[in-house]
């Protein structure tokens, strides 16, 4: 059985998809792009952009009961991978050892034009 996790505390789903599935113990987010929790567009480079996506990451995963802890892999898309030194510099802000296991990817573009997206899997308790 899937229950949906939904939290105020980060930015609505901007179509038909969820902030976040829990299936069983496992907890797969949608996306997080770096909005406010009221919508609007972070303003700044890389490091801005990843700091407000962990911290909409963070507040879905606190919704489900767990933190950075309990995530498993995470998923990063980049617009430019020119990027990935910055962003990686806040990543390592929000994740402690033993690290998740990642994959980090550029792609052609991004919601909102933003820099920055990230998708994570956690194991919950």
């Amino acid at each position: 059985m899937k229950t949906i996790v939904s939290t105020a505390n980060a930015p609505a789903a901007i179509g038909p998809y969820s902030q976040a599935v829990r299936f069983g113990s496992l907890l797969v987010t949608s996306g997080q792009i770096p909005l406010t929790p009221a919508g609007d567009l972070i303003e700044g480079g890389i490091s801005e952009q990843t700091r407000q996506v962990l911290e909409n990451v963070s507040a879905v995963l606190a919704e489900a009961g767990a933190g950075f802890a309990h995530v498993v892999k995470t998923t990063v898309f980049l617009s430019d991978m020119d990027n990935f030194a910055a962003m990686n510099a806040v990543y390592a802000e929000f994740f402690e050892s033993p690290y998740p296991a990642r994959s980090t990817v550029q792609v052609a573009r991004l919601p909102r034009d933003v820099l920055v997206e990230i998708e994570v899997l956690a194991q919950l308790e």
